[in-house]
């Protein structure tokens, strides 16, 4: 297994290195001067030339790479070129509310999930099965911010259970943090709950099939366990791939419901860094969602080592 995981992580490395250089070249070719934009619109030719020299932008590219990089291996991301904070405090300021956000959905998603596609394979074709499909496809349908705020509308304006929004760390106390992470988890789960109930249904419909379920239940054993011990466990490959792609999107990716419920998340940091064409915080995203999905890439294929023993390490 440690070999394993070493050869692994050895793989990543090229490809974060790819990464690194995409990031840096896509974002020092395309137009627009960072100077330019942090001196102002009446700025002069001088105090242009003292920003590019400052910032390193008159250096040639493969000096400014190479800078670029030996800060980054120094865990040193930049400096904001509009807050003039570094970017690793902004970042850390930020990823509280999108890592809370993206492990509650998906434990949300995968406690009600699961359970659905187990019940809808095994009942395959009858009313359970078309009803959990039903809502499968309801949840792919209607888009998040549309389920955000309904949800608004009914728990926060209508019966006022919860806070409309904001967002409280779990520090100020689990009751704050609870009812202002509730909605937004509930909204963001929702098209997850679809997405990994339907790829939980087929997966075990290929594997009823097989001769050790059929052998299994002609041992007389329990159906439950036949399905819970023998199906689902040789199932639940592609499940896990969708669930760790999903939490590495979540983390990414909650644009939509950090903005619905006013949540400064690493989502609205993005935006904000691209609308103001912040390169240092742009770069630091950037890099930040590919480490997050080679880490969850590399999680994915320790779990399939463990649940099939046919993959060698």
């Amino acid at each position: 297994m440690l070999g394993y995981l070493i050869r692994r992580v050895l793989a990543a490395v090229p490809v974060m290195g790819v990464v690194a250089l995409f990031v840096f070249l896509l974002l020092r070719l395309t137009p627009g001067d960072p100077a330019a934009i942090l001196a102002g619109d009446n700025a002069t030719p001088e105090r242009l030339e003292r920003i590019r020299t400052s910032l390193g932008l008159n250096e040639p590219l493969i000096v400014q790479f190479i800078t670029w990089v030996n800060k980054l291996l120094h865990g040193d991301l930049g400096t904001s070129l509009i807050s003039n904070l570094p970017v690793m405090k902004m970042i850390g300021q930020r990823v509280e509310p999108s890592i809370s956000i993206a492990l509650s959905t998906i434990i949300l998603a995968v406690i009600v999930a699961v359970p659905l596609g187990v019940i809808a394979a095994w009942k395959h074709g009858t009313w359970i099965d078309r009803f959990v499909m039903g809502l499968s496809v309801l949840g792919f349908s209607v888009p998040v911010f549309v389920v955000g705020y309904v949800l608004i509308e009914v728990f926060a304006i209508d019966l006022r259970w919860v806070p409309v929004q904001g967002f409280k760390s779990i520090s100020a106390g689990f009751g704050a943090f609870f009812e202002r992470i509730i909605l937004p988890t509930c909204a963001l789960s929702f098209i997850y709950i679809a997405l990994i109930a339907r790829m939980t249904r087929a997966a075990m419909l290929d594997v009823l099939g097989e001769d050790y379920v059929r052998t299994a239940r002609a041992k007389g054993i329990n159906e439950v366990a036949v399905m819970m011990r023998h199906a689902l466990r040789n199932a639940a490959v592609p499940v896990i791939t969708v669930i760790g792609t999903g939490f590495a999107l979540l983390i990414s990716g909650v644009v939509v419901t950090e903005s619905v419920f006013n949540i400064p998340g690493i989502g609205r940091l993005t935006v904000d860094a691209v609308l103001a064409r912040d390169y240092p915080v742009i770069q630091a995203m950037i890099l930040l969602t590919s480490l997050i999905y080679v880490v969850v890439n590399l999680l994915i294929d320790v779990a399939y080592t463990l649940l099939d023993p046919r993959i060698r390490y």
